[in-house]
């Protein structure tokens, strides 16, 4: 099934990369061009991985370029590619937070199953979500052994320089990732702008059964809150600019709904 992932430039240096399900992010130190060094946040699904490759092409970077990988949380839709995106290239660093790093090494899973969605097929666009993710790889189980732990709080020395924010609920050790120089947040999943099974646009957070622990995540909500940042660049949905307290304000004020 041929997939498609179109870019977005969010700052010079920063571009997101959104597929029909999930998006991924590019950061680099400068604007994008042959022989800029890149890092790559997320990946998408198994099935996304040629398309993703085009797409990092389309912004004129090299994939012997890329510098570092790093992983908002484990589950397939985020590090499926990466295996393929990988091949052939010794040395480069996956990164996320530290317990986090447990899930992508295959040591626990929090996900959700089959028997969480099958009662819900016929919701609001479950069905078809279903079958693209299906058809993508969705049922692959994606482990990266040798993941390597980004120090919370502090500047990780790769293009972007993203500041790694431990933000647990829809994992335990779920990461986003403030970027300074681009004045942004990348929220991955706590914190998203769109989903295909939700009626709900602009910033929200995930149906519950997606959630690993909900009141957690809610607590979450308050450290990305006070984070400083006027552009949200979410795992799924468009781009969002605005305080990044005002995002999170209008996420909690739908709860109920996208709960």
């Amino acid at each position: 099934m041929s997939v498609a992932v179109t870019t977005t430039r969010v700052t010079p240096t920063m571009h997101l990369l959104a597929g029909p399900a999930v998006n991924a992010v590019v950061l680099t130190d400068v604007a994008p061009g042959p022989g800029v060094p890149f890092t790559l946040v997320d990946s998408g699904y198994p099935g996304y991985a040629a398309a993703l490759r085009e797409a990092v092409s389309s912004l004129g970077l090299a994939w012997a370029d890329l510098a570092a990988v790093l992983v908002t949380h484990a589950h397939i839709d985020h590090v499926g590619a990466l295996p393929a995106l990988l091949t052939g290239r010794t040395g480069v660093p996956v990164l996320t937070g530290e317990a986090e790093a447990r899930h992508v090494r295959g040591d626990v899973r929090e996900s959700a199953t089959a028997a969480d969605l099958l009662p819900r097929v016929a919701r609001h666009g479950v069905a078809a979500w279903t079958a693209h993710i299906l058809a993508n790889g969705a049922t692959r189980h994606v482990t990266l052994p040798d993941v390597r732990v980004a120090p919370a709080g502090q500047a990780l020395d790769v293009p972007g320089h993203p500041v790694p924010l431990v933000t647990p609920g829809h994992t335990t050790g779920h990461t986003c990732y403030v970027v300074p120089e681009a004045d942004a947040i990348l929220t991955g999943d706590a914190l998203v702008t769109g989903h295909a099974v939700s009626r709900v646009k602009g910033p929200q957070v995930l149906k519950a059964y997606f959630q690993h622990d909900v009141p957690a995540l809610f607590e979450s909500l308050s450290s990305i809150e006070a984070a400083p940042g006027s552009v949200v660049v979410p795992g799924h949905g468009p781009v969002w600019r605005g305080p990044v307290a005002e995002a999170v304000a209008m996420a909690r004020s739908g709860a109920s709904v996208t709960l």
